[in-house]
């Protein structure tokens, strides 16, 4: 057992609650089967990471509880199963929902969710990919079940362009092919969605159908909906083609209306990140071979980074800063801590 530094929390508190987040001290196990012990040298806050601190019973928790679902770091060691990875080893990965998060300076970490990091990324920039570069990657890729080519004459609308996984699904449908049309609606956003690479931005606090009508499209291929689903739901049903498939990542709040999709025969899939590791799927490998593509495309220069906001330290106060940042539901981009106190 080693003893470690860690941001936990053990109540489910407000983020402006100086108890939100806690410097902690916690120990961490040897290296087994296919864990890697890695070294945490940066991790990035999603809104995930806010809905789990905030949500929950008021109760003090048994022990802190530990998040974080995204970093790079070193191996520093490795199971006796682990064919992967050596010790030594630049890593990045989003990790496993059901285990001790990232927020800590030693994490095991299954071998088969974790990638090798793009040598031509800091640490900072490293961290902002993994949960959104595979949301978007599985989004896409398995979920709408584009392929690499052949997209020339096909378009897809991105609902919120402008955050973490919409900045990299732009990226990734342009280089397979895509037109993309994103959603953004304020200057700031608009202009990072035309950076990622968007064709055309339209508005989502306005009519989604008029406008992307107005661009000469009656409908899109493939939408993916990273906002609230049933806020644009009957838009999503209107512009989606015949034989149009539709993803989404975000719940909805009230029931949706799958009936609407009938007479199109269009198909829906929800994508959580998740969901390999979580019921320990036969595919489990396959986020091993996502992030070690997309280290590849950023080291082919085919990507960019994405991180706007970085904070110097792995702390408690400053994870609660980047908590404020992303619950402001305004952020561009990802926001990130890198380094320990010595």
């Amino acid at each position: 057992m080693n003893s470690i530094k860690a941001v936990g929390f053990d109540q489910h508190l407000s983020i402006d609650n100086p108890d939100s987040f806690q410097d902690i001290n916690i120990n961490v196990s040897e290296a087994h089967g296919h864990d890697l012990l890695i070294r945490v040298d940066g991790v990035s806050v999603n809104p995930v990471d806010t809905f789990v601190r905030k949500s929950g019973r008021k109760n003090r928790l048994n022990k802190p509880k530990v998040i974080g679902w995204d970093a790079v770091g070193i191996v520093t060691s490795i199971g006796d199963e682990v064919t992967l990875f050596n010790k030594g080893d630049r890593v990045w990965y989003a990790g496993d929902f059901t285990r001790s998060g990232s927020n800590a300076q030693l994490q095991l970490v299954d071998e088969r969710i974790v990638g090798l990091s793009p040598n031509n990324l800091t640490d900072d920039q490293a961290a902002a990919i993994p949960l959104v570069g595979l949301t978007a990657y599985e989004s896409l890729f398995e979920k709408l079940g584009i392929n690499w080519t052949g997209n020339e004459n096909k378009t897809i609308l991105i609902i919120n362009g402008a955050g973490g996984v919409g900045s990299i699904a732009i990226q990734l449908a342009k280089l397979a092919g895509l037109t993309v049309i994103a959603t953004a609606s304020r200057d700031k956003s608009i202009s990072w969605a035309k950076k990622m690479g968007a064709d055309q931005v339209v508005n989502h606090h306005q009519d989604l159908v008029a406008q992307v009508r107005h661009l000469n499209k009656k409908y899109v291929d493939y939408i993916l909906n990273l906002n609230n689903l049933d806020a644009h739901w009957n838009e999503i049903a209107e512009l989606i083609k015949p034989d149009g498939q539709i993803v989404a990542t975000t719940e909805n709040h009230r029931l949706i209306d799958l009936q609407k999709l009938t007479k199109k025969r269009a198909t829906f899939a929800w994508e959580w990140m998740y969901s390999k590791s979580y019921f320990k799927t036969a595919t489990m490998t396959s986020q091993n071979q996502i992030l070690n593509h997309l280290a590849k495309l950023y080291m082919e220069n085919a990507l960019l980074p994405i991180n706007t906001i970085n904070y110097p330290l792995i702390n408690a106060s400053n994870m609660r800063k980047a908590h404020a940042d992303v619950e402001t539901g305004s952020m561009i981009g990802k926001v990130v801590l890198t380094g320990w106190e010595k």
